[in-house]
């Protein structure tokens, strides 16, 4: 069974000695819970693939606990980065840059570009200052599941297979980290979170794409599908009617809906909650209600519609 900690001074430096020691440790941070360890290390970081059964074409995000270590994994910080982690780091949103040397291919996938964030969860922060490295960490599940958001979640996708697992409680936000590209001329959002469209303009003071199609994946959860539970995910439109089709009617199914929530906040915090509680209590259909397609719930939205599609 995997040892799961409190986030003591004294626990956090067992988990960061375990990094520095080239192993892998799962950690709360405020979007989900990451699958961390040293992204200097080849060795290190194919240990977090293999305990995914993650593609090696899929990137990671590498975390860090103080801007000035962005100069140690980016040969190039434009403007456009330097306002943006002004006012937006610690905080849940990913940063594309040219990579430096330093970085091993396989943290990116054999691109030339790096995604770095910094969470907002002192844990987490404490974790990546400790360590004394930038963190290479996806979500802390097996790869294609929804993402854990609490330590139990973690517990159960892997069990006796990892040393640590450094217990925050619930995460705050829910869902994964905005990514935005400024390695190019034209800032793109690669994948939607907390942090919005219409936020990044407004710091940037310019427009800003969003990338929905790739034919490699530039970001994590640019995969076809992704986040999905075991039972089958169907989902209707913001306000619809659930109304099952033909073939999943006598089936055990469960409703997700915007109805019981006091905010798409709230929703997006236990989306993937509850996806994993339809799992553990046996329910072979989610019907799934969208948000209002507007700020996080156009995240939320990205979500839900990966966590149906088909193969």
């Amino acid at each position: 069974m995997s040892n799961i900690l409190s986030p003591t001074p004294h626990n956090i430096q067992l988990c960061a000695n375990a990094i520095k020691n080239g192993e892998v440790v799962a950690f709360c941070t405020e979007t989900v819970y990451g699958l961390g360890a040293d992204a200097f290390s080849i060795d290190a970081v194919k240990k977090i693939f293999s305990l995914k059964g993650r593609e090696e074409d899929n990137p990671l995000i590498v975390h860090i606990s103080d801007i000035s270590q962005v100069h140690e994994l980016a040969r190039e910080v434009p403007d456009r980065a330097l306002k943006l982690m002004q006012k937006l780091m610690p905080g849940p949103i990913s940063i594309v840059l040219k990579k430096s040397k330093k970085v091993p291919g396989i943290v990116t996938a054999g691109l030339d570009t790096v995604a770095i964030r910094m969470p907002r969860n002192a844990s987490a922060l404490e974790l990546i200052k400790h360590s004394g490295i930038p963190i290479a960490a996806p979500s802390a599940n097996i790869s294609g599941t929804p993402s854990p958001t609490i330590a139990q979640h973690v517990e159960n996708d892997f069990k006796n297979k990892l040393q640590f697992v450094l217990d925050g409680g619930q995460c705050e936000i829910g869902i994964e980290s905005s990514v935005i590209d400024l390695s190019g001329s034209m800032p793109r959002i690669l994948r939607e979170g907390k942090v919005t469209k219409e936020e990044i303009e407004a710091v940037l003071g310019e427009k800003v794409e969003v990338l929905t199609n790739s034919n490699k994946p530039l970001s994590p959860g640019m995969k076809y599908k992704h986040y999905a539970p075991k039972a089958q995910v169907i989902f209707i439109e913001h306000g619809g009617y659930p109304i099952l089709p033909v073939g999943l009617r006598g089936k055990k199914v469960k409703i997700i809906s915007m109805k019981n929530c006091i905010s798409t906040d709230e929703y997006a915090k236990n989306l993937f909650l509850n996806f994993r509680k339809a799992d553990d209590e046996g329910y072979e259909v989610i019907v799934c209600e969208l948000a209002r397609d507007a700020g996080i719930g156009r995240a939320i939205n990205n979500r839900i519609r990966k966590a149906s599609s088909k193969m």
